[in-house]
């Protein structure tokens, strides 16, 4: 769920950097950036401004509450399996299992494993 809201986030956060470099600064004319007027028969009688202000302003409230939830989520997550400076020193090296037996008395204690293959006669 964390990395899904991360995805989200820098979704919206996208969106806010597209949706303010399409608006124009105070002194420049409405619809100087859509061709004239036409911006008036695609975005209404009030142009663009007000369409494109909106929308930035839903997504700024979006990109809060999804920054919150974040900050939250994150909070609430168990990093203490990941923390490498608070595992025990014990558990990367073992000191009291028992000294290995050799590998020639392994061989021996082994039990015969029988095959269905069929042996040629000795």
């Amino acid at each position: 769920m964390y990395q899904a809201l991360t995805v989200l986030h820098v979704l919206i956060a996208l969106g806010i950097i597209g949706l303010v470099m399409l608006q124009q600064g105070r002194g420049a004319d409405a619809g100087a950036g859509f061709g004239g007027g036409a911006s008036n028969t695609v975005f209404g009688a009030r142009g663009s401004a007000s369409f494109l202000s909106r929308t930035t302003a839903i997504l700024a409230a979006v990109f809060f509450t999804s920054s919150l939830l974040l900050a939250y989520v994150g909070d609430n997550q168990d990093n203490k399996a990941d923390d490498l400076m608070e595992a025990p020193a014990s558990s990367a090296a073992p000191q009291d299992l028992p000294p290995a037996a050799p590998a020639a008395n392994k061989a021996q204690e082994l039990p015969e494993q029988k095959s269905d293959v069929p042996q040629a006669p000795q």
